[in-house]
């Protein structure tokens, strides 16, 4: 692929497909499962990276487990998104405002986000609970925002479960297919992926 002959960008790529080989041979381990919990935890509250790639690497190459893999990633996110809601409540000016500078949330930002929460409350939350936008970001700025709790509860169960029950199910009736196209295009599905990571980060600063 031509993408290779750019030299930056081959390096990239090579790391990326190492680090998937890993994560497809990781899913056989017997820890995969905890590993795959406490990823999910975390990113809904502190961690940049989110669990989608280890939760398809595991569910193809196995897909006969692929919605138990979907639903560990769904109850760890939702657990892990209480923790940022609880971070915003009560330690905001603390733990709250160290994290968002790691994510370079500043104050421009912040009133996005709650102008975000003004026009659209409980939707800009389940937007950020499917698409790329920083989930932890929006937990966080939950509990700051005195968002109510069960409706918070139900708005990251409902849009967590969608997303991983959504890639469990493809996982689960066509994984085999799934591992074949990425390996194909994996150079591709790379940089796609890497740009919407950061396209999710941009999107809050910038629009």
């Amino acid at each position: 692929m031509f993408l290779r002959r750019i030299p930056v960008l081959s390096s990239i790529l090579k790391i990326a497909r190492r680090l998937y080989d890993w994560m497809l041979a990781f899913a056989d381990k017997s820890y995969a499962p905890k590993a795959l919990f406490w990823l999910s935890f975390a990113e809904s509250s502190f961690f940049p990276l989110p669990p989608d790639p280890l939760l398809i690497a595991m569910g193809a190459g196995r897909p006969s487990r692929a919605l138990r893999f979907a639903a560990i990633t769904t109850v760890a996110s939702v657990l892990g998104a209480l923790l940022g809601y609880l971070i915003g409540a009560f330690l905001m000016d603390s733990v709250g405002t160290y994290l968002l500078d790691i994510y370079d949330a500043d104050r421009n930002t912040w009133g996005k986000i709650e102008d975000w929460y003004a026009s659209y409350g409980i939707i800009a939350l389940l937007l950020a609970a499917v698409t790329p936008i920083p989930f932890k970001v929006f937990t966080i700025a939950s509990g700051a925002m005195g968002l109510g709790f069960l409706p918070f509860v139900a708005a990251c169960a409902l849009g967590r479960g969608a997303r991983f029950f959504l890639e469990g199910f493809l996982l689960c009736h066509f994984g085999e297919p799934i591992v074949k196209v990425l390996d194909k295009w994996f150079d591709l599905a790379a940089i796609v992926f890497a740009a919407m990571l950061v396209g999710g980060f941009l999107l809050i600063k910038y629009i």
